[in-house]
């Protein structure tokens, strides 16, 4: 990995299948190897909703619902959202290459196994379940679940799902004029 900040000999920008840009591998990367550092501004937790918010209010209204703010530790943030940090554009995946590990202060990608030139290189954003709908995920990988969450929340999240499904039906259902298998309407 090069020494400055932000840059990397692995990665190139590119246009991605998954979501606009992403970042792909520009030569073969090995396993267990800092691909490249998620940097920006370190802020304290209050900032760092602070700007959360604000760069929500703007989604609302030019539909940009990119927030690139990562946990650091308990007290500091890293918002992310700033030209210099190529390793923003990483994107979702629910078979990843590549895990985030927090080292000496620094967030780096790592690489979960070999990567090969010109492969995207992705993560698991690890959101939790609360707002799951408004996440959904492109991946498109066999194991995608639908929504972007991290996986320890899978088992959960497909009973979510299950139960919706099933609320939509029922509701379908009683939207045709009664109960399955009966006919509607008074017998005359």
């Amino acid at each position: 990995m090069s020494k400055a900040r932000g840059e990397s000999k692995y990665v190139a920008i590119r246009k991605s299948g998954i979501h606009n840009r992403g970042i792909f591998a520009a030569r073969d990367i090995p396993e267990g190897e800092r691909v490249i550092e998620y940097v920006g501004d370190k802020v304290t937790k209050a900032e760092s909703d602070r700007r959360a918010d604000l760069q929500l209010d703007k989604a609302g209204k030019n539909g940009d619902g990119a927030v690139y703010i990562f946990t650091l530790n308990k007290r500091y943030d890293i918002d992310g959202n700033v030209s210099w940090n190529k390793a923003r554009l990483a994107n979702h995946s629910c078979d990843p290459n590549c895990e985030t590990d927090v080292i000496k202060g620094h967030v780096y990608l790592i690489s979960l196994r070999e990567i090969g030139k010109g492969e995207e290189i992705t993560y698991n954003y690890n959101f939790d379940l609360e707002f799951f709908e408004d996440h959904p995920c492109l991946c498109g990988t066999e194991k995608c679940v639908g929504y972007i969450v991290g996986d320890e929340y899978w088992p959960k999240l497909r009973k979510a799902i299950k139960k919706k499904k099933a609320a939509k039906r029922k509701k379908a259902a009683k939207g045709k004029g009664g109960k399955k298998g009966g006919k509607a309407g008074k017998k005359k």
